[in-house]
């Protein structure tokens, strides 16, 4: 165990200690504003609408696994799509005991504003106070929140986890530990958008951006007579295991994944409004300790016919916003898709020269990662290596994104 390892176990030891025997601590504590860093996140897509769900007297339960830790946290809620404010009355958070079960001792009350309830308005967001709670790098932290009134919530469609729900008018059961009060497994996330954690030795946060292969379509496919295996092996689960395991203490940074499937760069070229240029703001540049982004986009341009100028005109859109920001831009060339037409391969030849010319993306971003070239046949280079291969021909399996991952070089990060 490396000294910050172990220093952030005597934190949690500490604060367990500390803990209201039996009950809820309610504990925030104020930390400068500098310092935090962005360990978790999942982009809202839409609101829980395809089945029009409405929660009422109800409580629900969110895994969120946090790439870095810290000596304590706060958590974002968001009513992106909302019509109308959304009302959330309680929330608690701490560490998983597994399934939808919380380490007793490490039970908190969240507050917003020094309240525990809290309006979060149409098409907003609200952060949390400070919770003391302090984490390590691969913890799973487990939000609860409880709504009294009939609500309709956004939501993540691809958890890559198991969440729970209450029972139907379960009342606020958001301080049950045991888990009991939580029957109902789904696999969506609502409500909880990003958590941050207080870490002043965080290097920052690197965010994964693009559509399904960064959403992790593809990461429970472990191929033919194989044994489905445990959750998080998307290929940025895989490169934050890395980068804990291999980087220095005093470089270490979070990796968090803001990919949304069906989703294009451009906003001529699709994606309901939640194209990469158009989501920007929210699902990058509002996160905090921003280092450097993976961008992973352009299959679902070249699949909805988009030429090549107008996806490397978002590009150079993305590319400019995120510099002027300060943050590193590191790009992958469009890899194959075996349903290309002729016309569609010539674009994506196209982009991916301008991706790589220069390896920065002709002077506009700071390097190539070159998924392409990783994932591609040698014999059949429009379409992905059959070993890395769903099925599908377009998204990667678990041998996939475990290549993804180890040909990133940690050093750029």
């Amino acid at each position: 165990m490396t000294f910050r390892k172990l220093a952030r176990a005597l934190i949690t030891l500490v604060v367990a200690l500390g803990a209201t025997a039996g009950g809820t601590a309610t504990a925030t504590v104020s930390t400068p504003d500098d310092g935090w860093s962005t360990s978790w996140t999942q982009s809202q897509q839409r609101s829980s609408g395809l089945s029009p769900e409405t929660f009422e007297n109800r409580s629900v339960r969110t895994i969120t696994r946090l790439t870095q830790g810290g000596s304590s946290l706060r958590v974002r809620l968001q009513n992106q799509f909302g019509t109308e404010p959304l009302v959330v009355d309680a929330t608690t958070a701490g560490l998983s005991a597994g399934g939808a079960a919380i380490r007793p001792e490490s039970l908190r009350t969240v507050t917003f504003g020094g309240s525990g309830s809290v309006s979060i308005p149409a098409g907003g967001d609200v952060w949390s106070d400070p919770v003391d709670l302090a984490t390590t790098a691969m913890d799973d932290l487990v939000v609860s929140f409880y709504l009294a009134n009939p609500t309709r919530m956004m939501l993540h469609d691809l958890a890559g986890r198991t969440n729970y729900f209450s029972a139907q008018g379960g009342g606020n059961t958001t301080a049950d530990t045991s888990g009991a009060d939580f029957p109902e497994a789904h696999g969506w996330t609502y409500l909880v958008s990003a958590v941050d954690v207080y870490d002043p030795d965080l290097s920052g946060t690197v965010v994964a951006y693009g559509s399904s292969v960064v959403d992790g379509v593809g990461a429970d496919n472990c191929g033919a007579d194989c044994t489905r295996p445990a959750v998080f092996q998307r290929w940025t689960d895989t490169l934050a295991e890395r980068i804990v395991d291999k980087r220095p203490d005093k470089r270490q940074v979070a990796v968090v994944n803001e990919g949304i499937s069906g989703t294009t760069a451009s906003p001529a070229c699709g994606g309901g409004g939640l194209d990469g240029v158009s989501r920007l703001d929210r699902d990058v540049l509002a996160l905090h300790n921003v280092k450097s982004v993976i961008y992973y986009y352009g299959t679902n341009d070249i699949g909805n016919n988009c030429s090549a100028e107008a996806i490397v005109a978002a590009y150079r859109d993305t590319f400019a916003r995120l510099r002027a920001a300060g943050i590193k831009v590191f790009v992958t060339p469009i890899t194959p898709r075996p349903g290309y037409t002729t016309e569609q391969n010539a674009q994506r030849a196209a982009v991916n020269e301008f991706v790589r010319a220069g390896d920065n993306c002709s002077g506009t971003c700071d390097g190539v990662f070159d998924f392409d070239r990783v994932l591609r046949d040698p014999a059949n280079p429009n379409s992905i290596k059959p070993a890395y291969d769903t099925g599908d021909g377009v998204h990667a399996n678990i041998a996939g994104q475990t290549a993804i991952a180890r040909s990133i070089p940690l050093g750029r990060l």
